[in-house]
C-alpha cells in the first residue's frame, strides 16, 4: 500500500490521548452531542446488533455497573447500526425478561458515521456489524484507552470498571498502577530521570526492589 494512502487511512482511526472524533447523532435519549459530555469521564462502546444474546448479557452488565459508574464521574453511550426503534424495543424487551432497566442512551448508527469515525467495524469480522469496541473518553474530550473484543466475546465489566478507577487515579496523584491493582493497592511512581534522583530513590522510603521500580501507598 502507497504510503500517503496508509497514513490516510491510519489518520482516520481514533489515537489513545488525541481529541476523541465528534458527533451529534440520534438515540434513544432524543439527539446527544459529544460536547454535551464535556466535563464528564465518557464510556462509549458499540455492539454487533440489537436483539442478540451476547449483547443482551453485556447490556444488564453495563446496567448493573452504570451507578458505580455515576459515582466515578462517568456516563455511558452505546451504540449499534440499529435503528431507534429497533433499541427501543430492545430496551423494553431486556427490562421486561430481565427486570433491568437501561438507564444510559443508545445511538442509532444506520449510516455508520459514528462507527467509521472510530473504526468499530472489522471487515474480517463483519461488514455490516460494529465490533464490541470500548472508548474512554476523558473530561478534556481525550481518548484515553481503547478496548476491542470479538463478535463472540461478552466483555468483563468489572474490568472496564477497575479501569477507569486506575485512570483517575494516575491522574489526581501522577502515578502509575501495576498489573491487577484494584484501589487500596500500592501503586508505581515514576521512575527517576537521572542518576541523581535514582540514588535518592532507594532512600526515600517507597517500597523499591530496585532504582527503576518503587511503589507506595496513596
Amino acid at each position: 500500500m502507497d504510503t500517503a494512502i496508509q497514513e490516510k487511512v491510519h489518520s482516520t482511526f481514533p489515537r489513545l490521548n488525541q481529541p476523541a472524533p465528534t458527533f451529534e447523532v440520534e438515540t434513544t435519549h432524543g439527539t446527544l452531542r459529544l460536547e454535551d459530555f464535556q466535563g464528564s469521564w465518557v464510556i462509549l462502546f458499540s455492539h454487533p446488533a440489537d436483539f442478540t444474546p451476547v449483547c443482551t448479557t453485556e447490556f444488564v452488565a453495563f446496567a448493573q455497573i452504570a451507578p458505580e459508574l455515576k459515582r466515578r464521574g462517568v456516563e455511558l453511550l452505546g451504540l449499534s447500526i440499529d435503528s431507534t426503534y429497533s433499541h427501543i424495543a430492545w430496551v423494553r424487551n431486556i427490562e421486561k425478561n430481565f427486570d433491568v432497566k437501561i438507564p444510559f442512551p443508545i445511538i442509532a448508527d444506520l449510516n455508520k458515521d459514528v462507527a467509521t469515525l472510530y473504526g468499530m467495524v472489522m471487515p474480517g469480522e463483519s461488514k455490516t456489524e460494529t465490533s464490541r469496541c470500548v472508548f474512554v473518553i476523558d473530561p478534556k474530550g481525550l481518548i484515553r484507552a481503547m478496548i476491542y473484543y470479538p463478535l463472540t466475546t461478552g466483555r468483563n465489566t468489572q474490568e472496564i470498571l477497575r479501569l477507569i478507577d486506575a485512570l483517575q487515579t494516575s491522574d489526581k496523584h501522577s502515578v502509575a498502577t501495576p498489573a491487577n491493582w484494584k484501589p487500596g493497592e500500592k501503586v508505581i511512581v515514576p521512575p527517576p530521570k537521572t542518576t541523581e534522583e535514582a540514588e535518592i530513590r532507594m532512600t526515600a522510603g517507597y517500597e523499591t526492589p530496585d532504582w527503576y521500580f518503587s511503589k507506595k501507598s496513596l
